[in-house]
């Protein structure tokens, strides 16, 4: 999957979050390391959301772009 993530930078460093997952973000010295946090922060999120929706009835949908 692809997400996109946007960059915040400010004197301390970069912080990036992912819009399409709210409350998901990360932070690094270089953009290099603020990419590879937020890959982790990403795998993280997407295991709690499966971990708290595992008792919940769920579907998947295509959606058209």
């Amino acid at each position: 999957m692809k997400y996109t993530v946007v960059f915040h930078r400010d004197d301390e460093g970069i912080s990036v979050s992912v819009p399409g997952l709210p409350g998901c973000w990360s932070e690094g010295d270089t953009e290099e390391e603020a990419l590879s946090n937020i890959q982790d922060a990403i795998q993280d999120y997407l295991a709690a959301i499966r971990d708290l929706s595992a008792e919940l009835e769920t579907y998947e949908i295509d959606i058209a772009a």
